[in-house]
């Protein structure tokens, strides 16, 4: 009869392991702990087993891996009190097992069994915390790439979205001043509002759908230098400020390009939004000594007598300050000769990407 108990536990492994899902894998190891020390004490009361019987040895070497693996899992699955508990009972478990074989007789039996017991369960108890903190690791890793990703969007939403949003509130002011004197001039006016709306609800659109994406793998490559061509055109075309463009001849870091072209159209936002009374607004980029020296200079960085800045700042600026420095460069942005403002942005054209951003 009691070798008939060293099946106990191989048998309600499997139904354990079913419902494991349902109530935890901590509740699963408990119970099995649990079923383990009744069946050895069961055994004490029955009869011990001889050290020569198959069947109990073998049932007996299942159960103990059971018990182990149980540990493994419930470590590495969850933690606190409970999970403790459950991997001291299991453990537990496995020390006494060795009582079924032969009576615990002194200080030197006991010893026996905390040897035996810790041999086998101290190495299961460190794979199940190993296997934990990889899995905590792992987490974090995708939150912060998560979040990293987030960010970058709101910076996209803020650099491409704000730039034609602000296009499209110049303009209106403007039509609404000439549809009194020129219709003909509004009309062309409002068919332009029409077109930067298209444009930003694109780029809004196109971002939503990057934020329900899991991995934002239908992510297009960020633009570059030439696209600068039309961002200056159509600042152009709005009425405000002419965009004189300079750009370098040659290939361009794609990280630089990226980074130059994010500069361009934040400070032409800002030149929009806060130097209504600029008239030209100079952008250069120019190589030389292993660097890329952007400047963005606009001629009115006084506000018109008439306009209505707008209160409070976005986080354009100081994105793209982190930006840079993530690319070993530097940007500086504040007043410049008389009446102008200046944007510089120094970045380096050897090794980007072997510093601090591909960290």
């Amino acid at each position: 009869m009691n070798q008939i108990l060293s099946g106990v536990v191989p048998v309600l492994a499997p139904a354990a392991w079913a419902v494991r899902v349902r109530y935890g894998a901590v509740a699963v190891t408990t119970v099995l702990g649990v079923a383990s020390v009744v069946v050895t004490v069961a055994v004490w009361f029955l009869g011990r087993w001889v050290e020569g019987e198959r069947w109990p040895g073998l049932l007996g070497l299942v159960e103990l891996a059971v018990l182990l693996l149980s540990v493994v899992v419930s470590l590495r699955a969850e933690d606190g009190p409970r999970c403790a508990a459950a991997a001291w009972t299991a453990c537990g478990a496995v020390a006494l097992w060795l009582t079924r074989f032969a009576f615990v007789e002194g200080p030197a039996d006991t010893l026996t069994l905390f040897g035996f017991g810790s041999t086998l369960s101290l190495p299961a108890v460190l794979t199940g915390l190993y296997l934990r903190g990889l899995d905590e690791g792992r987490r974090k890793a995708v939150a912060e790439a998560k979040r990293a990703q987030r960010l970058e969007l709101a910076h996209d939403l803020h650099d491409f979205v704000a730039h034609d949003v602000s296009g499209m509130v110049a303009q209106a002011q403007a039509g609404a001043y000439l549809a009194g004197i020129d219709p003909a001039g509004a009309a062309e006016m409002f068919q332009r509002i029409e077109q930067a709306g298209q444009r930003a609800l694109a780029s809004l659109d196109r971002t939503v759908q990057l934020l329900r994406s899991e991995e934002g793998a239908g992510r297009g490559p960020q633009p570059g230098l030439a696209a600068l061509a039309e961002v200056a055109e159509r600042f152009t075309a709005t009425g405000g400020a002419e965009v004189r463009l300079e750009l370098p001849e040659g290939p361009v870091p794609r990280e630089v390009e990226s980074t130059v072209h994010r500069i361009v159209v934040e400070s032409l936002t800002n030149v929009r939004r806060h130097a209504p009374a600029a008239r030209t607004v100079e952008v250069r980029a120019r190589r030389g000594g292993g660097r890329l020296e952007l400047t963005v200079t606009n001629d009115g960085r006084a506000p018109a007598p008439s306009g209505r800045p707008r209160r409070g700042g976005g986080s354009g600026l100081p994105g793209l300050v982190a930006r840079v420095e993530a690319l070993d460069g530097s940007l500086e942005a504040g007043p410049y000769q008389r009446d102008a403002w200046r944007v510089t942005a120094v970045l380096p054209l050897e090794d980007v990407g072997a510093g601090p951003a591909q960290a």
